[in-house]
């Protein structure tokens, strides 16, 4: 394996490139089957004809089960917005909550119940940065 962004060999297990830190898969300057320099865009090596497409499955994806049970359980806070990366909705539940001195935090329980069960159902089915949810 070679890295993308400076052509130095690479060990499969590596997750950085030794030689210039950056994160296996990512550049786009040489092929990670040979080493050779690339052409910028092309979708295959015209050397050896290994896919240059980035490689998909590196970014870890979010439980939609686990997701949804955290909107059902503790919706009131926002755990489950929290675990999701909506960051700007957690703070508003959890502010809610908190501020009211619990007498609103009903509403922001039925608010975080149905999302929860709508991340359950599939109706969201997507993080904060638009990565799908495995099941």
């Amino acid at each position: 394996m070679y890295c993308r962004n400076c052509g130095n060999v690479m060990d499969n297990n590596a997750v950085v490139c030794v030689k210039c830190g950056v994160p296996r898969g990512s550049g786009t300057n040489f092929c990670p089957n040979c080493g050779t320099n690339t052409v910028p865009g092309a979708v295959v090596c015209v050397n050896c004809g290994v896919s240059l497409a980035a490689p998909t499955g590196l970014v870890p994806q979010k439980s939609k089960m686990a997701a949804g049970l955290l909107g059902i359980f503790l919706g009131s806070l926002g755990v489950h917005n929290f675990y999701l990366g909506y960051t700007g909705k957690a703070v508003a539940q959890l502010l809610i909550s908190i501020l009211s001195c619990g007498f609103l935090a009903v509403a922001s329980e039925i608010w975080g119940l149905v999302e929860g069960i709508m991340i359950l159902t599939g109706s969201i089915n997507k993080d904060g940065k638009g990565n799908p949810l495995k099941d």
